[in-house]
C-alpha cells in the first residue's frame, strides 16, 4: 500500500469501528469486514490496524475470532493522531536532488524541504481540529466550511 493511502484507510477503519460500536473484543471487526467496507485487501487492513494498535488507538486480536476494536471514543481521536499513527505526512512530494555545482540546484531543494515542512505542520494543525466522530457526523462544524477536494472521488 502506498504511503498516501495509509491515512485514508486508517481514518475509514476507525470510523467504521465507531459506527459499529466496537469498544471491546466482543464487538471486534475482522479485517475482512473492514476491508469490504473500504474496499481493500484484508492484508492492507492488518498492516494499518497494526500501526493503529501500536499507537494505542485500537486493540487487536489475531485469529479466526479476532478483529479490531477502539480503545477510545471517536470524539477523542483527532485525525492528526491518526496521521502520526500511520507515519503519514502531507505527501506533497519530496525535493529533487540538485545538480552539483549549480548554485540554484544546491539551494532550492533545501528551501523546498522547508516549504514541505511548513505544509505538513499546517496539515497536522488542521487535522487536530477534526475527530473520527466528525467524520461520522452529517454536518460536523469542523468540516462545514470545506467541500470535497476536486481530485478525490466522492460517493454520490
Amino acid at each position: 500500500m502506498s504511503d498516501s493511502q495509509r491515512f485514508p484507510v486508517a481514518a475509514h477503519a476507525l470510523a467504521y469501528l465507531a459506527h459499529r460500536d466496537a469498544y471491546d473484543a466482543s464487538r471486534a471487526a475482522a479485517s475482512a469486514v473492514l476491508a469490504a467496507s473500504i474496499p481493500t485487501n484484508p492484508v492492507v487492513i492488518r498492516r494499518v490496524t497494526a500501526l493503529l494498535a501500536k499507537a494505542g488507538l485500537i486493540a487487536t486480536r489475531p485469529g479466526a475470532s479476532g478483529g479490531s476494536w477502539l480503545l477510545r471514543r471517536p470524539e477523542d481521536i483527532g485525525l492528526d493522531e491518526v496521521l502520526r499513527a500511520v507515519n503519514g505526512c502531507a505527501h506533497l512530494g519530496s525535493p529533487p536532488q540538485g545538480a552539483k555545482g549549480c548554485p540554484i540546484s544546491e539551494h532550492i531543494p533545501r528551501q523546498v524541504a522547508k516549504a514541505l515542512t511548513a505544509a505538513d505542520t499546517a496539515a497536522h494543525e488542521a487535522l487536530s481540529h477534526i475527530t473520527i466522530a466528525d467524520l461520522l457526523a452529517e454536518n460536523a462544524p469542523s468540516l462545514a466550511a470545506h467541500a470535497p477536494h476536486a481530485s478525490c472521488p466522492v460517493a454520490a
